[in-house]
């Protein structure tokens, strides 16, 4: 046993008050006069004992105050026989009750927020099914087994297989894949200020590669939403672009980097690579300006700077740059099985309040019985 609050067992003082009180009792006696008491002697009297009346009165009005102390210190037993009859969860979307059959006492629940029996209606919700196994895994015992029913192809995927702290029956129940995921939408350029014409040239036969469309006249106005702007001059951009970069926009610099400052005006922070070829050497690189992205090539746009543009899978390589692919949200059920290594649940203490509440009660009950019993015995 533990105590959640020991600072409550100072209430054990209060011990000392019916004690003080038993002590400090008399004997109610009435005194009477005798005429012919009256001129003898008075002897000596014997030292008095402390004596003590209704000791089992007094036991329990002490036992009674140490139970409430026992209780303000919050008591909770710890350990205990864990219930380790299996737990099976099933998706919403299958057919819980095909897959329950006839067994009617095994425990059977929705992977779904809450829990929630197999008998009720799981609630919608948008929760991935990865974090409702960890919170579930948490929430059992150690060792009570768990068995899982997913839909394969398994919806819901977060990047990373779940890691639990037990072995779980991994059951996947073939469904019909439902629809097919989006398509990320090809990159649009908006082209401004004025440069190389062979670099114009590139992009053209990049915008057609992608969207089967020429590209578009060029012009100083600030992109559209959803557009990848490129910027052909040396020259900073203007303060217009800027204001557009830095708000969420997607700026691709096609003119040789200027030393000193090209780009003037931006919020500096450290370039990365996003883009190299076969060999290694750098193709693009990249960094954050506000909430927007500034993208450059590190020489001017040509086949002679770069050779590697005229390859088949350049376009391709370069739209998954400027708009990258949704993650995968579908995968196959059986390579998602869960892995083991988490921390284990921390075993759930026993809430001793309801008996210690129960004991006070009674306790009670006993204490005004012997306590009204003893005044009327000594009622004349």
């Amino acid at each position: 046993m533990s105590l959640l609050f020991p600072l409550g067992l100072l209430a054990l003082a209060t011990l000392l008050v019916p004690l003080l009180i038993h002590l400090a009792r008399r004997q109610h006696e009435v005194p009477l006069d005798f005429a012919a008491l009256r001129w003898l002697q008075a002897r000596v009297r014997p030292r008095s004992r402390v004596r003590i009346d209704e000791w089992l009165l007094l036991a329990l009005r002490l036992l009674l105050l140490a139970t409430l102390a026992l209780l303000l210190a919050q008591p909770v037993l710890q350990g205990g026989t864990a219930d380790v009859r299996p737990v099976t969860v099933v998706a919403p979307g299958l057919d819980g009750a095909m897959l329950r059959g006839a067994d009617n006492e095994g425990d059977w629940r929705w992977l779904a927020p809450g829990f929630p029996p197999l008998q009720q209606l799981p609630a919608a919700s948008t929760v991935a099914f990865a974090s409702l196994l960890r919170e579930l895994d948490q929430s059992l015992p150690a060792g009570t087994p768990l068995v899982v029913h997913l839909p394969d192809p398994l919806p819901g995927l977060d990047g990373e297989r779940i890691r639990l702290s037990r072995t779980v029956q991994w059951r996947s129940q073939p469904l019909p894949v439902a629809a097919a995921g989006t398509v990320p939408e090809a990159p649009r350029l908006h082209v401004g200020g004025k440069g190389d014409p062979a670099a114009l040239r590139v992009l053209d036969a990049l915008q057609r590669a992608w969207t089967g469309s020429p590209l578009s006249v060029a012009t100083d106005a600030v992109p559209a939403d959803g557009r990848i702007g490129v910027w052909l001059a040396a020259a900073p951009l203007p303060p217009t672009w800027q204001a557009w970069l830095a708000e969420g926009g997607s700026v691709l610099r096609v003119a040789a980097p200027q030393p000193g400052g090209a780009d003037a005006g931006t919020a500096a922070s450290p370039w990365w690579p996003v883009l190299r070829d076969a060999q290694g050497a750098l193709l693009l690189e990249q960094r954050r300006v506000g909430r927007g992205r500034l993208l450059r090539f590190p020489a001017a746009l040509s086949t002679a700077a770069f050779p590697t543009i005229a390859d088949d899978d350049f376009p391709r390589r370069l739209r998954d740059v400027l708009t990258p692919p949704p993650v995968p949200t579908l995968g196959v059920a059986a390579d998602q099985s869960p892995l083991t290594g988490a921390a284990a649940p921390l075993p759930r203490p026993h809430d001793l309040a309801p008996w210690l509440l129960l004991a006070i009660v009674l306790l009670f009950a006993l204490e005004r019985w012997l306590a009204t019993s003893a005044r009327r015995r000594s009622t004349p």
